[in-house]
């Protein structure tokens, strides 16, 4: 009886422990739980058998870990669970022609910091100089700096 507890800690442990490494991410209480199962069930080994049993026991666990861990990476089981989605999107860049320092818009939203403003027929994404600025208040463009367009309020 004492062997099938030593065996099903060891199990139960190794499945934990991959659950851990290919489905949860983080340290978890999986993890804490196969360790301490695989802990247990090497010490019950040890205690209930003996030193060689012990030894062969440690052995065999890391050997059932190891191919355990090869062949859940090899099999096509992990595929149906992964994520397959591509991200195809680019972000819109700032024609400069379009928008240059001194021209004035008006906000379409509000600008806390961040908001979108209407210059030269344009809407462009833009922030403003530390000061809230509210919905169809008059903007100028103070400058451009790494794609977003830099305003103060009129």
């Amino acid at each position: 009886m004492t062997a099938l507890i030593i065996v099903l800690l060891i199990l139960l442990g190794v499945l934990l422990l991959l659950l851990e490494f290919l489905v949860i991410p983080g340290v978890t209480l999986a993890a804490i739980g196969g360790v301490l199962m695989i802990g247990g069930g090497i010490y019950l080994a040890y205690d209930h058998y003996g030193n060689t049993i012990g030894h062969i026991t440690v052995l065999a666990t890391i050997i059932f870990c190891g191919i355990s861990l090869a062949l859940a990476l090899k099999s096509n089981t992990w595929n149906k669970i992964m994520l397959k989605a591509e991200v195809d999107s680019k972000v819109d860049k700032l024609e400069e022609e379009k928008v240059k320092p001194g021209d004035q818009g008006i906000c379409i939203s509000r600008l806390a910091p961040m908001g979108k403003i209407k210059v030269n027929k344009t809407v462009v994404e833009a922030k403003s100089t530390g000061a809230y600025i509210d919905e169809k208040s008059k903007v100028e463009v103070i400058g451009i700096m790494d794609k977003v367009v830099i305003v103060k309020p009129i």
